[in-house]
């Protein structure tokens, strides 16, 4: 038999206006219905209306694979997802269920212009709930929250409010996409490459930040921190201090703004820069892209290499000072004083220190902070290695006073390692008031004195103390002199942490505070000292505090004077002595006593000379050694040069943890600015527990940016997760806007919105 000839397929479609579907099937619709083609032959027609006939196709298309599903859902006007859902319902419910009638009630609906009104006057004047608001009214909860998101009707109109109409449902998305037109979605960066090489030349200092219409933003969000940045005053005194600076690409202000950006959204380090789009976070600084690592390792050097570090950080210090005296605020008025032990694990030769975080010395770098009633780090100093903090206090007094710049007295407070009694009459000689623990057994104060105290802080909450004594002792400040310094002790009775009953403890303050501060004021002050603790531990965690940022060194002061450890050594030694010479001393003294006291009945022993020195040999060897262990102790010199103790010992570059101290310190307080105002001005729900985990969210959040409004640079929030949230973060753009920011470097005033969820 001949073999049969076979046709080989049409290469088009016999229309001109068929949408080509993958590589073989093509699609034509028009008003009358539509048509689908096979490799250029009629496979399947529908009319106009036919929609589960059309549904039909398109499923079938997709069980043939004759394209890919996302070439189907395009050609076919649809997401993936829909064509997915038709799948599902053609295989379980068959093909009459791909009809496009809707489920659900078919009478007139419920909400009228008049029920509408009513709900939503029920929802803003009684707050009660979705479900109590239907109850009422005789509608679903669901009608409730549809009636909510319609337009107020005008009052006296009779005829039902119409629903937006309704629409294909797409699972992905999550609220209503009103982008203009204006705004491309994603647009290539704007070229810098003409720029960037003037300044490369020189004929440019730095490259301006410009920014171009963008819709659909990664880490759009980064701008809602602008305004709270500002009240650092981070961004107005560096131009202050790096003055002169090379030409570069990016400039003073966009190179600060970039690490405390790039570190509020969870990259301290400079290498963090590698996990952010550069596209993206480069809109947000006006850039064609964010610098890369080398650059900011290198820029970030340059600056250090100045040797401004310090007195940028003590120009943002005084500037605080000043706006805290003007502001006539008491946050300034008050400061707590720490130190914090940055510990090390290299392979380099660095002095050790004890780490109360991990209970045991290890080779460490010590610092001295500085921080406002509120917890806010305004400023810190590297320690000196092994400096105690009353050494510390003491070094910082014409520090302050210099920052402060008038003879305003302020509270300082500190934990037990700043005790001193001497420490304290110098501290309130400088003008001073000093606020901390007492350290010592002391005795306690008659129970009669202690009452109740309450005391409402800034924030508008109330703390109240059953038992709080106020009274005044004398503070030994030497035992030679017999001198004292009267002070003011605040008391309590708190219960044993690891038994049964209770303490009295112990806060003491100098008498000034009686005439500025009450009793539950003290108190209070005395536990605000942990918010210090809380940055510490907040800073390690989220700012990489105790990070590294540079690993070179240098060697330590050979000339310093150090504790001799030779000296401890013989004090240990000479401990040792004198401990066997009390136990020999018992020894002897015991058989002396047995040979005095014989046993009743019995004669009693003659000592000779020969019997005694025998029996005290061992003391007098004893003392012999314990001489000899004091006289080697006394010789030795209790500090030395730390060349002969350590030599080749090293410390840390300071001057680059100095400088990323000051960018983590303005992220920080940027970050608790931010969940401060939330707190203050928006009814965000458990904002006093969840307004730093909101501030993230909004700071990582995509957005548009539209700078088409001369002077105006617009940003417009996504969404957020959830309804409150959205709601929150609609109040916190008024407040935002409100503050007027300019965009830094530029004349661009910052406004703020965030688009509605459906």
């Amino acid at each position: 038999m001949d073999s049969m000839t076979a046709q080989l397929p049409l290469p088009f479609a016999p229309v001109s206006n068929a949408k080509h579907i993958g590589a073989a099937v093509d699609l034509v619709e028009d008003d009358g219905g539509g048509q689908v083609f096979l490799h250029g032959m009629l496979v399947y027609v529908w009319d106009a209306g036919e929609h589960a006939m059309r549904r039909f196709v398109a499923v079938k298309l997709w069980d043939m694979k004759t394209a890919k599903i996302a070439e189907i859902a395009a050609a076919f006007g649809v997401h993936e997802d829909t064509v997915w859902k038709w799948h599902r319902t053609l295989n379980s419910e068959g093909f009459a269920a791909l009809s496009s009638d809707k489920p659900g009630p078919k009478g007139g609906s419920k909400l009228t212009a008049t029920v509408i009104t009513h709900i939503q006057e029920l929802k803003k004047k009684t707050g009660l709930s979705n479900r109590r608001i239907g109850t009422q009214v005789g509608v679903s909860e669901f009608s409730v929250r549809r009636a909510l998101t319609l337009t107020r009707a005008a009052e006296g109109a009779g005829t039902p409010a119409v629903a937006p109409a309704a629409i294909e449902p797409v699972e992905p998305a999550l609220f209503a996409m009103s982008v203009p037109e204006e705004l491309p979605v994603l647009p290539a960066p704007t070229d810098r490459t003409a720029e960037r090489l003037a300044a490369s030349v020189g004929s440019l200092t730095e490259v301006p930040p410009v920014f171009a219409p963008a819709a659909r933003v990664p880490l759009a969000g980064m701008f809602f921190a602008l305004p709270a940045l500002e009240t650092t005053l981070l961004l107005r005194c560096a131009p202050k201090v790096f003055t002169g600076l090379s030409n570069r690409v990016y400039g003073l202000n966009t190179l600060l703004l970039e690490g405390v950006l790039r570190t509020l959204v969870g990259e301290p380090r400079a290498e963090g820069a590698t996990r952010l789009n550069p596209s993206a976070f480069g809109r947000v600084l006006g850039m064609d892209r964010s610098p890369e690592v080398k650059t900011i390792r290198r820029q970030y050097q340059g600056l250090v290499d100045t040797g401004k570090v310090p007195e940028l950080m003590s120009l943002i210090a005084f500037e605080q000072f000043a706006a805290d005296k003007n502001a006539g605020t008491t946050m300034l008025g008050i400061l707590y004083v720490d130190g914090h032990t940055r510990a090390y694990e290299g392979g380099k030769k660095i002095g050790r220190l004890h780490s109360t975080r991990l209970k045991m010395p290890v080779p460490a770098t010590e610092e001295t902070w500085v921080s406002a009633a509120n917890g806010d780090p305004l400023f810190m100093v590297m320690a000196q290695p092994s400096a105690s903090l009353v050494s510390e206090l003491k070094a910082l007094v014409p520090k302050l006073r210099a920052m402060i710049g008038d003879d305003r007295r302020m509270l300082v407070g500190f934990d037990r390692g700043g005790w001193s009694p001497t420490m304290f009459a110098h501290l309130h000689k400088a003008g001073f008031d000093v606020l901390t623990w007492r350290k010592g057994t002391t005795g306690d104060v008659d129970g009669t004195l202690f009452h109740a105290e309450t005391y409402v802080d800034e924030q508008g909450t109330t703390h109240t103390w059953d038992r709080v004594a106020d009274t005044e002792v004398d503070v030994l400040l030497s035992a030679k002199t017999g001198d004292t310094f009267s002070m003011r002790q605040v008391s309590q009775i708190v219960p044993f942490t690891t038994r049964t009953g209770t303490r009295q403890i112990h806060i003491l303050t100098t008498l000034d505070t009686q005439k500025t501060m009450g009793t539950a004021e003290v108190v209070f002050r005395m536990a605000a000292r942990w918010r210090q603790e809380n940055y510490f531990r907040f800073g390690r965690e989220r700012f990489a505090l105790d990070a590294h940022d540079s690993h070179a060194s240098s060697d330590d002061d050979a000339t310093r004077l150090v504790p001799n450890p030779a000296k401890a050594k013989a004090k240990l030694v000479q401990d040792n002595a004198r401990n066997y010479r009390d136990a020999v001393a018992g020894t002897v003294t015991a058989a002396m006593l047995a040979i005095n006291t014989p046993t009743p009945g019995t004669q009693g022993i003659t000592i000779t000379n020969q019997m005694h020195n025998d029996i005290h040999a061992p003391l007098h060897a004893a003392e012999t050694t314990v001489a000899a262990a004091e006289d080697t102790y006394r010789q030795l010199l209790a500090r030395v040069p730390l060349g002969e103790s350590r030599p080749g010992q090293q410390v840390l570059d300071q001057e680059m943890k100095r400088f990323t101290h000051i960018i983590r310190m303005a992220a920080f307080n940027t970050a608790v600015t931010l969940a401060r105002e939330i707190r203050t001005n928006t009814g965000f729900q458990r904002a006093d527990r969840e307004a730093h985990n909101l501030v993230r969210q909004i700071l990582k959040q995509p957005g548009d940016i539209d700078p088409t409004q001369p002077g105006i640079l617009r940003i417009t929030l996504d969404p957020m997760p959830t309804p409150r949230e959205t709601a929150a973060v609609r109040e916190l753009c008024t407040s935002l806007t409100d503050t007027e920011t300019h965009y830094p470097g530029t004349d661009l005033i910052l406004q703020y919105a965030i688009k509605d969820r459906l």
